[in-house]
This record gives structure tokens, C-alpha cells and sequence, in this order.
């Protein structure tokens, strides 16, 4: 039987017991913690066969370090046994606090279950408290140091004593266990920890080289590129520009700095500036350059916020897009203006004029008082938004800012001003084309178009109807100044047009129409073309050819 009583039997074990914990915290490795947690039970506590089995994430555990027979250890390391069989086993097993022994006696409904064994051969016991081969004795390892957190178990055989553990040999073994917990425990973190560091590496290498990637993509993009500030005191501050913006805008980046893109647009851009940097997307814009001239580009916005929810950012990508844009209004007035004399065409004065006229007849007021019921509406009367007419009511509810065309009384001065249309063709001018040809009329035309727009105001339109027709609208006039502005018109184009050389005349005849809500535009200029008619036939011939 073990000497328990004997001081220098424990003081020995004790020693051992200390040297193989000490042996445990010099190990690199989680791999090296694990054999050298089996070479301190076969060194240092007694046992010439000793197996640690790890539990794996999904539960099972395997066979991760074996000492004393190299022929077993290469048969089972890396085996696994199932949890299920694993619990059986420390539930059937003798508890010795907390190791679990199984005798052979009970041991014999074990040989055919999954968890991997090493049986040695000999003799049956002599008496009672020797080792038999079949015996089994585990030492369970807890993340915690005890408790339902299992870490693995510690599997012993063949004492060199040939006797089972007395109670300081199971005391020494547990104690062993629960160091080895720690030390594979401390073995894990170090592994994660170095796993995660790595990790962080490659992480901190890889943004080292996506901000590279960012910053040559930005700095060398062909277009432009800009960072700007969202929020706070210096919201739109730009904080970075790449070199194709500072050429584009004619900029150093040092002095693009004090601006915001709110700084350099157009004025008339602003608008649309702030709906596009509000929550990012796309606009096209005018930009100041540094010679005062304006250039039209595409802004793109995206919005950038860090991970951790801090200063969000605009990352503007700015194209040149001046050329198109110059196609693009080149188009729009070859299709809204006469190819020959550059004005407004048939289309674009129907909708100039169309944009003045709406649905409501006598929708304007003639008094001050009216005036302001019908811009704001009387909120009390039922029929305020309609004025008595079946239409949208928005257009006449109180917020209602449209400017109703109204006729003056032709025949009763009132005062009152309105939009006169002039509808003008020109007399002896087919005589011209049919002498001369169409080369001479075109001279003409362009001539008459120009002799028009210099008798007008700004703001005024002058368009070309077709043939020899042409309409000047001109708005805030009354019945004597429509009047006045026909005679004036038509005074400036009587005068000879020299065309190769050649002085030919052409006169004009005048009508004028009243342009006034309720009326469509086709109407407006029917009833001024029947005034200029009129006007026409009350006239000689002669006279009208010398205008």
C-alpha cells in the first residue's frame, strides 16, 4: 500500500507535482501545452500512460496529446470520441471527488463505444487495491476550475506502483488537472490572441492598402475629384481636392480649401447645390473658375460615415461636362428659334404666350380689393378657390401666385394694363422675292428680325411666325402704348434695306390682340391676326407698300 503517512513520500510528490505545473507555463504553444500537460503525468506524478482529450467547438473531444507509448499515441492522437459516450463514462465512473475511476468489473460495457482507448496486457490483481490493465481513471478539466464549463479530460493508466492512487495520489492528480485547465486555458487565449493579432495585421494591411488604392484612384483620377465636410461650423468645406479639380477650376488645392462648393457655384445653382449635398446624389451645376467665367459640370455625391457613427463626409466626384452642355443649349435653340433670323420660332412663342394664359376667364381683379381676394382668396366663401368654374382648385386657392392676363376696354380708356400681341406681316414682300430671289427676301427677313428687336424692351419677345409674319408680345402696356408701339415698329422697317447693292422697301401692316386668362394661345393670335387684317384692307395699296 502507498505510505501516505510518510512526510518525504508526500514532500517528493510535492515536488514533482511542482515541477510539472512549473513546466506547464514554459510552453509556447497551445499544441505544446497539451503534450507537456502529458509528460509532467508520466514525469512527474506516477503514470507510464497518460492522454488529454480536448473538447472541440461542436463538442466532441479528441485525442490531443498522448505520452508514454509512441505506438499508441500514433494510433489514437487525433481520434474522437463523441460527447455523448464521453458523459456516459464520468457519469457510470466512481467519484473520487472529482476524479472518476472505472474498475475492470464495470468496465468490460465500454469496450465497444466510440471514444479511443490504449488496453495494456497483464496479469489479473493479486489483491484488492492493485492496478488491473482494464482499470480507468479520468481527471475532467474545467475552463472555470470546477464546474459544468468543460474543458477536457485527463485519461491515466498503469501507476508504476502497480496500485490504484491512495488519496494523496488522487489529491495530486486533481490538483495536476486544474492547473493543466489553466495553463490550456492561458494556452487558448494566447492562441486567439495571437490569432487576432495577425488578423489585425492583415486587417491593418489591408486598409493600409485600400487608403493607398483610394489615395492614388483620388489623387490621379482624370476628373475631379473633392472631400468636403458635412455638418457642424464648416459643413460643405472642401478638405480635399486631387489636381484634375484645381486645373478644372484654374485653382491651387491650398486655395480650394477656404472654399465649399456653396462658395463657387452659380448663383442661379445654389438650389439644386444643397438638395444634392443634403443626402448625396447627382446635379449638374455651374462652377466659378478662377478667371470669373462659369463651367458647367456633373456633380456626384456619395456620403461617407466612419464605423464607429463619427464626422460623415462628402466624396464628390466633379466632371466636365461644358461641351455637352453647349450641344445641349445649342439644340434647344436650334429647336425653339428660327434657323434664318435667330428668333423665337412659332412653337417657342406659343409657349411663352401659353405660360401666361390659364383656364379662368376674368380671373383678374380691376380694384385694389379684388386684387388681393383673388391672390389670397376669401377662405370664408365656398366658391373663393373657383370663382364659380369647375377647375383645379389649386390654382386659385389662396396661395395661388399666378398673374392673370387680362384686356384692357379698347373702347373705354380704363387704365388698365395688359399683354398686347402685335401681329405683324409684311407688305410687297412676295413682289421682292419673286424679283429678286429668295436670297434678297432672306436678306430682308434678317434685316426686318433685327430693325424689331432693336424698337423693343428687354423682355419683350419678337418672334417669327413663319413667311413674312412676325408677333411681338409685350406685356404692361395699355390700349395707347400698343398703339404707339405699332407706329414706332412700323416706322423702323419702312425705312430701304440695302441687300448687293440694292435698295428694296417693304411696309407693315399691325394688328393688335390682348392676350387674357381663358383664352388659348391659338386664340390670342387669330384675333390679332384679324386685327392686322383689318388694318391691312383699310389701307391703299400704295400705301400700303410705302408702309
Amino acid at each position: 500500500m502507498e505510505a501516505e503517512s510518510e512526510p518525504y513520500v508526500r514532500l517528493a510528490t510535492m515536488r514533482q507535482l511542482h515541477q510539472a505545473v512549473a513546466d506547464l507555463n514554459t510552453a509556447r504553444s497551445l499544441a505544446d501545452t497539451l503534450q507537456t500537460v502529458a509528460d509532467g503525468i508520466v514525469t512527474g506524478l506516477g503514470y507510464e500512460l497518460a492522454c488529454v482529450n480536448l473538447v472541440r467547438p461542436d463538442g466532441d473531444l479528441v485525442v490531443a496529446a498522448f505520452a508514454g507509448n509512441s505506438a499508441a499515441e500514433a494510433l489514437i492522437t487525433g481520434r474522437v470520441g463523441s460527447r455523448a459516450s464521453w458523459e456516459r463514462r464520468l457519469t457510470m465512473g466512481q467519484p473520487w471527488d472529482e476524479l472518476r475511476f472505472i474498475p475492470h468489473t464495470d468496465g468490460w460495457v465500454l469496450l465497444d463505444d466510440d471514444v479511443p482507448q490504449w488496453h495494456t496486457d497483464g496479469p489479473d490483481p493479486r489483491f484488492e487495491d492493485e492496478w488491473h490493465p482494464q482499470d480507468r481513471l479520468y481527471a475532467p478539466m474545467y475552463a472555470s476550475g470546477g464546474g459544468a464549463d468543460l474543458l477536457g479530460v485527463i485519461s491515466v493508466d498503469r501507476p508504476r506502483n502497480g496500485r490504484r492512487p491512495g488519496a494523496w495520489g488522487r489529491e495530486a492528480l486533481q490538483m495536476y488537472a486544474s492547473q493543466a485547465a489553466i495553463a490550456i486555458s492561458n494556452a487558448r487565449l494566447r492562441a486567439n490572441m495571437q490569432r487576432a493579432l495577425v488578423r489585425l495585421e492583415r486587417e491593418q494591411q489591408a486598409l493600409r492598402a485600400s487608403e493607398e488604392s483610394f489615395r492614388q484612384a483620388f489623387e490621379y483620377a482624370p476628373s475631379g475629384m473633392a472631400i468636403a465636410e458635412m455638418g457642424g461650423d464648416q459643413h460643405g468645406r472642401l478638405l480635399r481636392t486631387n489636381d484634375a479639380l484645381c486645373r478644372l477650376l484654374g485653382r491651387p488645392a491650398s486655395v480650394l480649401r477656404r472654399y465649399s462648393f456653396a462658395d463657387l457655384v452659380h448663383p442661379e445653382d445654389i438650389g439644386t447645390l444643397l438638395r444634392t449635398s443634403a443626402e448625396g446624389g447627382r446635379a449638374e451645376l455651374r462652377l466659378g473658375r478662377r478667371d470669373g467665367t462659369y463651367l458647367w459640370v456633373s456633380l456626384r455625391n456619395s456620403v461617407v460615415a466612419d464605423t464607429a457613427d463619427g464626422p460623415r463626409f462628402l466624396l464628390t466626384h466633379v466632371e466636365d461636362i461644358e461641351e455637352r452642355k453647349r450641344h445641349e443649349l445649342h439644340l434647344a435653340h436650334r429647336a425653339s428659334h428660327d434657323a434664318l433670323t435667330g428668333l423665337p420660332n412659332s412653337a417657342e412663342l406659343r409657349s411663352r404666350l401659353g405660360a401666361r394664359l390659364c383656364e379662368r376667364p376674368n380671373a383678374a381683379a380691376t380694384t385694389p380689393v379684388e386684387a388681393l381676394d383673388a391672390a389670397y382668396g376669401d377662405l370664408d366663401d365656398p366658391d373663393a378657390r373657383t370663382h364659380g368654374y369647375e377647375v383645379d382648385p389649386a390654382p386659385g386657392g389662396p396661395f395661388d401666385h399666378h398673374v392673370h392676363a387680362v384686356a384692357p376696354d379698347t373702347e373705354h380708356d380704363d387704365g388698365a394694363k395688359g399683354l398686347a400681341v402685335l401681329f405683324c406681316d409684311l407688305d410687297g414682300f412676295k413682289s421682292i422675292n419673286d424679283r429678286f430671289g429668295h436670297h434678297t427676301g432672306d436678306a430682308v427677313l434678317i434685316e426686318v428680325a433685327r430693325r424689331l428687336t432693336t424698337c423693343v424692351r428687354d423682355g419683350d419677345t419678337v418672334a417669327r411666325l413663319g413667311g413674312d409674319e412676325f408677333v411681338v408680345l409685350a406685356d404692361g402696356l395699355g390700349d395707347a402704348d400698343a398703339a404707339d408701339l405699332a407706329v414706332r415698329l412700323r416706322n423702323a422697317i419702312i425705312p430701304p434695306i440695302r441687300v448687293d447693292g440694292r435698295a428694296v422697301r417693304v411696309g407693315a401692316s399691325f394688328g393688335i390682340g390682348w392676350a387674357a386668362c381663358g383664352m388659348t394661345a391659338e386664340e390670342v393670335l387669330r384675333s390679332a391676326d384679324q386685327r392686322m387684317y383689318v388694318e391691312k384692307r383699310s389701307r391703299s395699296k400704295v400705301h400700303r407698300r410705302a408702309g
